[in-house]
């Protein structure tokens, strides 16, 4: 996949098979768009193209609005867009300029100049251009004009619910990381970076890693115990991951993530790691003494081993 990042100095694509949209989290009703645009591009011999935005849409038209969390950070998007097969990823950066064009506008001086598409596949409710006056019958009656066709997707379903970004996000609000990841046809996964912590987890025979995200709108799941599978320098391990607001022993009101690695000796300080949501275990729970909380992390460690393959 080669990835783009504005307009600019954009290749000549070959018979451009185009979708648009935010794309987050890049869920199973978003694989089933690329998949069509793929099997569309072989028909005809050309490539497939996915058309996106960063920052969020969102975050730029309602920069006031803190709740708007990502299911996928740009950099996490761009890796799983690169395991569905898709040919090109173009990354325009969203600005309220670029909001304010006009629909017709949008799909003459952004779509057709920049992408001369065959074949425009779009989701069943997206909208485009100043006001989010553009839809699929714009792009219909535009079809002709410009000589390209439109292939509308409609809601994809599993098990009879409709799958939305946003019901992604509720379940992994909820902590319900099962229901999520079948919506996502992938692991919800997050990256962050090692940071110096408080060593508490040291002095009970459990060393962890305190986590930092870099991304403030990333979306992090309900407070809890999760198990986890983490990639590091590309090995991996076995994980139990807290997160809370240190609702053990001690009350802070500063939200942490923190993960004993299983299996794991070595320095990790400043090192990327991705953490692979596997399974939700438990609430987080506030412990009377050290040697109480110490036999739940061993429990915790048990449930891990069984969880995570």
């Amino acid at each position: 996949m080669l990835i783009h990042n504005s307009l600019n100095h954009l290749p000549t694509f070959k018979n451009a098979v185009l979708t648009i949209g935010t794309y987050d989290g890049v869920h199973f009703g978003h694989q089933q768009i690329i998949k069509r645009i793929n099997d569309i591009a072989k028909e005809i011999e050309g490539e497939s193209v996915m058309l996106t935005f960063d920052p969020h849409p969102r975050l730029i038209l309602n920069p006031n609005d803190n709740k708007l969390k990502l299911i996928s950070t740009i950099d996490e998007k761009e890796e799983l867009l690169e395991e569905f097969g898709l040919n090109h990823l173009v990354i325009v950066e969203f600005s309220k300029e670029f909001a304010s064009t006009d629909a017709e506008e949008y799909v003459e001086k952004i779509l057709v100049q920049n992408f001369h598409p065959k074949r425009i596949v779009i989701g069943y409710d997206h909208r485009f251009g100043k006001g989010r006056q553009g839809n699929i019958d714009l792009l219909r009656q535009l079809a002709p004009k410009y000589g390209y066709e439109v292939e509308e997707i409609p809601a994809q379903t599993l098990d009879e619910i409709s799958i939305s970004s946003t019901k992604v996000r509720n379940a992994l609000l909820d902590g319900d990381i099962q229901q999520a990841n079948e919506f996502l046809a992938h692991p919800f996964t997050i990256k962050g970076k090692v940071v110096h912590g408080d060593k508490i987890g040291r002095i009970l025979g459990f060393p962890t890693a305190n986590i930092e995200i870099s991304n403030p709108h990333k979306l992090i799941p309900a407070s809890g115990v999760y198990a986890v599978k983490l990639k590091i320098e590309d090995t991996f391990y076995k994980g139990a991951l807290s997160i809370g607001y240190r609702e053990t022993v001690f009350d802070n009101s500063s939200l942490t993530i923190e993960v004993f690695i299983l299996d794991f000796e070595g320095d990790l300080y400043n090192k990327e790691v991705d953490m692979i949501f596997v399974q939700y275990l438990r609430p987080q729970i506030k412990y009377e003494n050290w040697d109480l909380l110490k036999e739940q992390i061993e429990k915790d460690v048990i449930a891990v081993r069984n969880a995570v393959r």
